[in-house]
């Protein structure tokens, strides 16, 4: 009973340790130790943990979280800004009507929304995500299209060939689109190539470009670019943004919706 309670005080830590990390870059076992009140071992132990997991990577004296190239994986990435992602889910679910093709990029937003979706029926749902196809199945949706492809992680998402070739064949009515950065030039981000092009396919197919991307996303970069912004049709983030991006989009002629994190 002990063993078992202590492991359930095991798991929060681990998780605020991850979002620390994600949130200073990295940290000393001295300075997690104080801040999570627990013994130096502990953190030691924590660290190796999560290593294990891919979450983080160990440092002399510490630990730091993954990043650059080196995408954080869908499980620390889902931990991240959650409130955020939560607030712009309730945003945007209320865009989908009955009878509509509904698409939805692989990402930590896009899950979100899906776990927000409002019992509509019928809707029919494309996505080249394992994870939001995972929560519509389990929802109980019976139209899900997954479009195949190559597994790609940390980001678990169907890319490739076989992906955007099944992607061209559909004809979707809304397309939720996540992204990892949106540079200083209004370019929306990825860091991999491959998915880049899968997300530019699924932008091509879709009457309307939902973008849906918390206020820690714009002003930075990754590798590989998707769309402008001057190519969506509106964007959902939280009212923690830069005012100077919300003149931008508007002066672009585009939609803004600005989701209230706080009551």
């Amino acid at each position: 009973m002990a063993e078992r309670a202590m492991r359930m005080l095991a798991e929060p830590r681990r998780k605020a340790v991850v979002q620390w990390l994600a949130q200073h870059q990295s940290a000393t076992v001295a300075e997690l130790a104080a801040r999570f009140q627990c013994s130096e071992m502990t953190i030691r132990r924590d660290l190796a943990v999560l290593r294990e997991e891919g979450m983080i990577r160990r440092i002399h004296g510490g630990g730091e979280i993954v990043h650059g190239a080196d995408e954080p994986p869908f499980a620390v990435k889902r931990e991240l800004a959650t409130a955020e992602k939560a607030t712009i889910a309730r945003q945007a679910v209320a865009l989908v009507q009955p009878h509509m093709v509904v698409a939805l990029s692989a990402g930590t937003t896009t899950w979100y929304i899906a776990q927000a979706l409002p019992r509509i029926h019928p809707v029919t749902f494309v996505t080249n995500s394992t994870n939001v196809a995972q929560v519509l199945y389990a929802q109980g949706w019976p139209d899900i299209i997954l479009t195949g492809g190559n597994f790609r992680t940390p980001s678990d998402a169907l890319v490739g060939p076989f992906a955007e070739t099944t992607i061209q064949k559909l004809n979707c009515d809304l397309l939720f689109l996540g992204v990892h950065a949106i540079d200083d030039d209004g370019w929306l981000c990825t860091p991999n190539i491959a998915e880049a092009a899968v997300n530019q396919a699924l932008a091509r197919q879709s009457a309307r470009v939902v973008v849906v991307a918390d206020h820690k996303k714009w002003g930075h970069r990754a590798l590989a670019r998707i769309i402008a912004l001057s190519d969506v049709d509106v964007v959902i983030t939280d009212d923690g943004i830069d005012r100077k991006w919300v003149s931008r989009v508007t002066q672009l002629g585009r939609e803004m919706r600005i989701a209230a994190t706080m009551p």
